[in-house]
């Protein structure tokens, strides 16, 4: 009888052992408050590609991707004739519109929340350095009071969220809209941000639009630069995709602060009719949103000011000039 080689399980073993000791090695990321640790939080990891295994640690079943629809293996984002009525929809092979606004007449402002995901927060998630960026008390509150938002996504996030996406999709006063596929800039000068190439740029915002549309509910056009960092050679390339570009001129500050006054005040302090807020639903990153929130909503009123969708407070404007 032959004798078996008991070499290649041996050296298959000692493979496996070695790949889980360099995980175990792996140092664990530490938490940086201000400036610094806003860009590093943002900025993806050069070592780290996100192609791991679903992470199905302590945020609960919201933060596991089961069920996922899957994103088109070449992905297009190419608007179809149908989204000549979609929000946001611009004529396809002209630099998009840009706009910070609407109308200043009326009541209704736009309450916007960006949902961030790049590399290195895949990695804080899936190493279990941070529970989670999804902030759900937000998305309780608004559901509860039947408050409408647009939700400005990457499509990262997206896939990080298919329960929470898919319920977002699902409630008729949220829009859905597009924050890019990782989260890099699309100018040299975005706040320390890695630079996604120009021939990659329109191919990372079709990407989203294709990972977000199987979830249906209020689809958009609209697209928001992360940072709001933008040129004329990023909206240049852009220009098939038929979008609209929205800045926004309330910017609340919510990233990394320490407490939901400065957030209030200055959205408060600089809000107006046809006002666009920015706001953000990364809980991590932005851990006193929620907080905030109520009191918005309460100083709103105050104001009578009503919240509204983004294609609502949108729909009277004429765009700006792009580039």
């Amino acid at each position: 009888m032959p004798v078996k080689n008991s070499r290649v399980p041996l050296v298959a073993t000692l493979a496996a052992l070695t790949g889980v000791a360099a995980l175990l090695a792996a140092p664990t990321p530490v938490r940086e408050t201000g400036h610094a640790a806003i860009i590093r939080a943002l900025a993806p990891s050069g070592a780290v590609t996100g192609s791991g295994s679903p992470r199905t640690g302590p945020a609960g079943d919201s933060a596991k991707p089961t069920g996922q629809p899957a994103p088109s293996p070449v992905p297009s984002g190419r608007p179809d004739p149908g989204t000549a009525t979609v929000p946001g929809a611009s004529r396809v092979g002209r630099r998009p519109p840009v706009v910070d606004h609407g109308p200043r007449t009326g009541d209704k402002v736009a309450l916007t929340f960006d949902a961030d995901m790049t590399d290195a927060m895949r990695y804080q998630l899936r190493s279990g350095a941070v529970r989670s960026y999804a902030n759900l008390a937000i998305v309780d509150l608004l559901e509860r009071e039947r408050v409408p938002a647009t939700f400005f996504l990457t499509g990262k996030w997206v896939e990080e969220y298919p329960d929470v996406t898919r319920r977002l999709a699902a409630n008729p006063r949220f829009e859905l809209a597009n924050h890019t596929y990782g989260h890099l800039a699309f100018t040299s000068d975005c706040y320390q941000l890695p630079t996604i190439p120009r021939q990659r740029m329109a191919a990372d915002v079709a990407r989203t639009f294709d990972v977000i549309a199987p979830y249906g509910g209020r689809q958009t056009r609209y697209f928001r630069f992360p940072g709001l960092c933008h040129d004329r050679t990023a909206l240049t390339e852009l220009a098939p995709l038929g979008v609209t570009v929205v800045d926004g001129d309330v910017v609340s500050g919510d990233p990394f602060a320490r407490s939901w006054r400065p957030i209030v005040d200055a959205v408060l302090s600089r809000v107006r009719p046809g006002s666009v807020v920015v706001l953000h639903v990364t809980e991590a990153n932005a851990p006193m949103t929620d907080e905030a929130l109520p009191r918005i909503l309460a100083g709103l009123a105050d104001r009578g000011l009503t919240p509204a969708p983004l294609s609502e407070v949108l729909a009277a404007t004429p765009p700006g000039p792009a580039g």
